[in-house]
């Protein structure tokens, strides 16, 4: 209670200073007298016609409805007249929503449609993409793509300090597609179902965009701005004319079926352990409100998760891998806290996960959504005991209050307690983060400007309650940040303290001790009338970071001397940078004793060249090199990747890193090859396989996995895992250390 009592007033404290600051800028708190006119789009009930859905814009009913256009340019040229002409028709039935879309293209042949694979990107292809803000909040939206292939993608849409985009997120619907000589069409079907939206309303948030790949055109419905587009609901038209849509009782049960086999080598005792299983579970989704959605999990299984990249760590610092299983994603935009501003009070991986390898999750249950202006996250987690490794409970609350038209206030509370080994004698650990965010943000800032604002504290109670030798500043960190992400200008600066104890026990942080200032500035033009340069980037980042005593300990400066980009879609650039660094220690950079640096002030200049072609060739390719001073040394860098897409559906591509360290009367190298064999037959048959090798750990590794979308929500995935170590001190070359397959069937109920 004294805990949370302290950082509440000093919370308390630090926020009603801050807005003393903030509120006389003109733009925050204040709900400006111009409304912008929106566009709008009508939604035509269908009242019983039945639609041959095949991707043929054809149907009477389809051509008496109005085509809704008028499209213009975000690039290359602002505001401009699109080369191609769209247009757009959205019909509705008590059940569905439907969009038919005709794409005119003036060259078909050169339509752009490599990808197949559900929710790849489409950097390389034509597409055509919108979102629904199905409250019309102007916050958080429902993201939608195809490709003239079929592919489908989709994601949510959560703005504030920053538009986040959440393509993890699978949603329930399908998209016909067909190219002829007129360009491309499609016809989508969207159930009520799949979304969340208020049935009181006839009125959501909707725009569009479409892309042209071999012009690299960006065309926009509304909201054609560069700092504007899709990923901003606050930019989005509107759809009208929606009557009584339904969403069924919204219960959605989820059960699986899964059988998995695997094989482990025993170095210890010179032997292979061999194991087979076979399992249920299941996932039950219900709609409280149309808001709010509570989900259980019981026995979950995350067998058909693809394998994190490899990366080689030469830094002081851990890193960073991103969530990648499905019942961690959904809903993880309400989760997110204090965005772009570095901090990781609550990061899904430490649950779950131990370096990597899975512990068994027994159950879960989530509460998720909104009750008019107030975002809510419940999450609770209970996992299983796996070798010396006891039961664990997470809990994990965020709430959330929108206010004024952009900005927001929030806590993010966060509970782990580990079980205790009785026979031992060890207590129960419970370890509890508290945190709260502010965010500020108006895009009528000086008339049309994006201005943002956010402020964070975070504190966390001793490891054991026993422990009074440290602080709550000593526990915590606090931080804020100013951002104005406009174009051709943008600039930020940031500032956080970060006390020397803090560890939060369900969140992830790199380094402790430190105060750090963050200025950045950068300049993007586009040159509208040049036939061969879209845009030229400059610009200057600095970061200044010393100890909590004000001790100068890192030092970056770092100018971005042109980042070139193309009209034909290459692109170019050129980077220096001067870094600073004071070593207070030893630092061991393989682990293993070979190359140690040792304490000492440190400073190097370095530069850094970058190329790349246009991705929508059959053949694409990238280089990076890098050189800089490292520690007592150098460090130069290579980085490689080719891409070849012969055909539409196979996509192969490769990537290599080298690196190259001279150290006082030391020195090696490090080398990582990556492989990535992509197979898509249709949007809903898929292929992959995923080949990794670096010479640190010496481990060859491969990742395969098959995927059949039978129909949307029902799908059989097959993986298979094989491990390789490369044994040299023994001369034992590639014997496997691991290999393991799964089924997983998986199938979804809807009423």
């Amino acid at each position: 209670m004294n805990f949370a009592n302290r950082f509440t007033r000093i919370l308390t404290s630090a926020f009603y200073l801050m807005s003393l600051y903030i509120l006389p800028i003109p733009g925050f708190g204040q709900d400006s007298n111009i409304e912008n006119d929106l566009k709008e789009i009508i939604g035509y009930p269908i009242n019983g016609i039945e639609l041959h859905m095949d991707g043929i814009v054809d149907e009477a009913f389809w051509l008496t409805i109005p085509g809704n256009g008028n499209f213009l340019m975000q690039e290359p040229k602002e505001g401009g007249e699109p080369t191609e002409r769209t247009e757009v028709r959205v019909a509705f039935d008590s059940k569905n929503l439907y969009l038919a879309v005709v794409c005119f293209d003036s060259d078909p042949s050169d339509i752009k449609a490599f990808q197949k694979k559900r929710d790849a990107s489409l950097e390389t292809d034509d597409r055509f993409r919108w979102i629904f803000d199905t409250f019309m909040d102007k916050r958080r939206a429902y993201f939608f793509e195809i490709n003239p292939s079929g592919l489908r993608g989709d994601g949510l849409i959560s703005s504030g300090q920053g538009q986040t985009l959440n393509k993890d997120w699978d949603g329930i619907w399908q998209a016909w597609t067909y190219i002829g000589d007129f360009g491309w069409s499609a016809e989508i079907r969207i159930p009520f179902r799949s979304i969340n939206f208020d049935a009181k309303s006839e009125v959501w948030g909707i725009n569009f965009q479409r892309t042209i790949r071999r012009n690299n055109e960006e065309l926009l419905w509304t909201g054609h701005r560069r700092n504007q587009g899709l990923l901003r609901p606050q930019n989005a038209g509107i759809l009208t004319g929606l009557v009584d849509p339904s969403q069924g009782i919204g219960l959605e049960i989820v059960p699986y079926a899964i059988a998995q086999s695997s094989k482990e080598y025993d170095e210890e005792n010179d032997e292979s352990i061999n194991t087979t299983s076979a399992d249920l579970g299941f996932d039950i989704n219900y709609n409280i409100t149309s808001q709010l959605k509570a989900s259980f999990t019981y026995n979950t299984d995350f067998a058909q998760t693809e394998v994190d990249d490899r990366q080689i760590n030469l830094t002081r610092f851990p890193l960073r891998f991103p969530e990648k299983r499905d019942f961690f994603l959904e809903g993880s935009s309400i989760l997110q806290f204090a965005p772009r501003s570095g901090v990781d009070p609550y990061f899904s991986r430490r649950i779950g996960l131990v370096d990597g390898i899975p512990i068994p999750i027994k159950y879960g249950g989530r509460l998720i959504g909104n009750i008019e202006k107030n975002n809510i996250a419940l999450l609770h987690v209970r996992t299983g005991k796996k070798g010396e490794l006891n039961p664990e409970s997470f809990t994990v609350a965020r709430y959330r209050r929108d206010f004024w038209k952009e900005s927001s206030i929030g806590v993010l509370y966060t509970h782990r307690s580990t079980e205790s080994d009785l026979l031992l004698g060890n207590p129960v650990q419970n370890r509890n983060t508290l945190g709260a965010d502010l965010t500020l943000s108006t895009s009528e800032f000086l008339g049309d400007k994006v201005l943002q604002f956010s402020a964070f504290f975070i504190g966390h109670n001793p490891d054991s309650p026993l422990d009074d030798s440290t602080s709550l500043l000593d526990r915590s960190v606090r931080g804020l940040r100013f951002n104005f992400p406009n174009q051709p200008w943008s600039a930020w600066v940031s500032y956080r303290e970060f006390g020397q104890e803090y560890d939060p026990a369900v969140g992830f942080n790199r380094r402790n001790g430190f105060k750090r200032l963050q200025p950045a500035i950068n300049y993007a033009p586009l040159f509208e009338n040049s036939n061969v340069i879209r845009e030229i980037e400059w610009g200057i980042y600095y970061e200044y970071l010393t100890s909590l005593e004000n001790e100068l300990l890192t030092e970056n400066l770092r100018f971005t001397l042109g980042e070139i980009r193309f009209e034909s879609g290459e692109s170019l650039g050129v980077e220096i940078s001067r870094n600073f660094e004071l070593l207070d220690e030893n630092f061991d950079i393989l682990g293993d004793g070979s190359v140690i640096v040792a304490p000492g002030e440190y400073k190097n200049w370095g530069y850094e060249l970058e190329a790349s072609s246009a991705t929508f060739r059959k053949v694409s390719g990238s280089i990076a090199y890098e050189d800089r001073g490292f520690w007592t040394g150098n460090i130069s860098s290579l980085e490689l990747g080719l891409t070849i897409r012969p055909v539409p559906g196979i996509n192969l591509a490769s990537a290599y890193r080298h690196a190259k360290v001279t150290a006082e009367n030391s020195g090696f190298n490090t080398n990582l090859f990556q492989l990535d064999l992509g197979f898509d037959f249709t949007p809903d048959i898929s292929l992959s396989s995923i080949i990794q090798f670096d010479d640190v750990s010496e481990v060859l590794g491969t990742n395969t996995r098959f995927r059949w979308i039978i129909t949307p929500g029902t799908d059989i995935f097959f993986v298979y895992n094989h491990n390789w170590l490369n044994n040299t001190e023994l001369n034992q070359r590639f014997f496997t250390i691991q290999q393991g397959g799964a089924m997983k069937v998986v199938y979804t109920y809807r009423f």
